[in-house]
């Protein structure tokens, strides 16, 4: 069976840490993988907002992930708190990379993760060019 294997760049442009919280916890007593899936998404709207960015608005420009890879390397457990180190490739006219690489508080590396992400005007319904403001934050290492 091929394995998804992610290549994480070596600067980060953010890192935010975030508690487990009880409802991350499923039937195995340990985090689901679908709240791995919601704590890069958290990370990912942290990171935005010390910008005053939300995912439907960077300068006026929302966008939309057209793909996500997971690579889980560890068990994660109720009251840990996980730190997210952020990433970002492939900057394009309309979309960039960011990769997440998510460790425990005891510095256990937990798991590797990819985003696609395309800018989208959700005005007109069209794909939209990646502001400027945010090229220079992505590209900020």
């Amino acid at each position: 069976m091929a394995r998804v294997k992610l290549i994480i760049p070596q600067q980060s442009i953010a890192s935010v840490q975030i508690p487990v919280r009880i409802t991350d916890i499923n039937y195995g007593n340990h985090m689901g993988n679908d709240s791995l899936v919601s704590i890069i998404h958290e990370a990912r709207v942290q990171w935005l907002a010390k910008y005053n960015y939300t995912e439907l608005n960077i300068d006026g420009t929302g966008l939309i992930m057209s793909d996500l890879a997971v690579e889980y390397r560890a068990e994660v457990f109720y009251g840990d708190t996980l730190t997210v180190n952020i990433s970002a490739t492939e900057i394009s006219s309309i979309g960039f990379e960011l990769y997440y690489h998510i460790f425990n508080q005891h510095n256990k590396e937990i798991a590797k993760a990819k985003t696609g992400m395309v800018c989208y005007n959700y005005e007109v319904k069209k794909v939209a060019a990646v502001p400027a403001g945010l090229i220079r934050i992505l590209q900020a290492v």
